[in-house]
């Protein structure tokens, strides 16, 4: 049922951040400066897995869609939010808004499903290393990353479109620097009971299941770690994987404050500190994590370095 006296919205009030206004010049320089690193990051493991012939394994092809998941995701929220600090908040229109958490909501999906494809890419390194290159070709490859940024991409649209089905009213207020999907439900005059069931059985094969899969290969994983009787075996098996484990402990961390743990007696400074951590923080530990614990990696940037001064 339509809820009575209320005005249909066609834009909304993005807030931002109303109880730090003074310190606006500071919060803008810090996340442009967070914003520009990201970028600097994830576009340099692009480029140099896309030109060392050395980082063209399965492994790095996957870390370059993970990057390629993270600049989406932080330039769809960052760059706005830049604006609506600086301006004290924003206006932006219900398509706007809509198309906003559409890339949002394909980018973190798409990230869900790359770490779970590479923990099945290590998976097979560690427990099966004689047959690694057999079943990881080029073919299973593509096949894995396209799947992922396909069904990433087919989840969204259908919450998409059961969203743009619903009557949207006033107050046309959104006391957040992004639009999210329990911020557009909050301003639903539409019985959202069928959305919610539909979020609720996306959010199983997008979220649960690549989180059950990652923690089944780990332990895996470790049970073969464990079996390695020399302890040079051992720690080179597990510096194979280390850094994988850590983005994603990261990544689900952040995920599970944000959206598992009950938003009721929450205050909004505790959510939208728990957004920045998941749309602004987070992917920034990918080129972090990757390239001052990856030992390839340095070396494929030392060359380039060098390549570049000799020219």
């Amino acid at each position: 049922m339509l809820r009575e006296n209320q005005t249909t919205v066609t834009e909304f009030l993005l807030l931002g951040f109303p109880t730090i206004h003074n310190f606006k010049i500071l919060l803008f320089f810090v996340f442009l400066l967070l914003y520009i690193c990201n970028l600097a990051g994830n576009v340099l493991i692009i480029v140099l897995v896309s030109t060392s012939h050395k980082l063209h394994t399965p492994m790095y092809f996957f870390l370059s869609h993970l990057s390629l998941s993270d600049i989406l995701l932080t330039t769809d929220i960052v760059p706005n939010m830049l604006y609506i600090i600086m301006a004290e908040g924003g206006v932006i229109s219900l398509v706007g808004c809509i198309t906003q958490y559409f890339f949002f909501a394909v980018s973190a999906g798409a990230e869900c499903f790359l770490l779970t494809v590479m923990s099945y890419d290590r998976y097979l390194a560690i427990c099966h290393p004689l047959r690694y290159y057999s079943i990881m070709d080029f073919k299973l490859c593509f096949q894995l990353v396209f799947w992922s940024w396909f069904f990433s991409f087919m989840a969204t649209l259908n919450i998409v479109i059961c969203i743009s089905s619903f009557q949207l009213c006033n107050p046309n207020v959104i006391d957040h620097f992004f639009c999210d999907t329990n911020t557009l439900l909050e301003h639903s005059c539409s019985d959202r009971f069928i959305l919610d069931i539909v979020i609720f059985v996306i959010g199983i094969p997008v979220v649960v299941f690549p989180f059950v899969f990652i923690i089944l290969t780990y332990v895996c994983i470790f049970l073969t770690i464990l079996k390695i009787s020399s302890s040079t075996g051992r720690q080179k098996s597990f510096s194979i994987c280390s850094s994988h484990l850590s983005v994603v402990c990261s990544y689900y961390g952040t995920l599970i404050a944000k959206y598992m743990v009950p938003s009721k007696g929450q205050s909004l400074t505790v959510m939208k500190i728990t957004s920045l951590l998941y749309t602004v923080i987070t992917p920034l530990f990918n080129p972090i994590i990757y390239t001052l614990r990856n030992k390839e990696i340095q070396a494929a940037l030392w060359k380039c370095i060098s390549i570049r001064l000799q020219t």
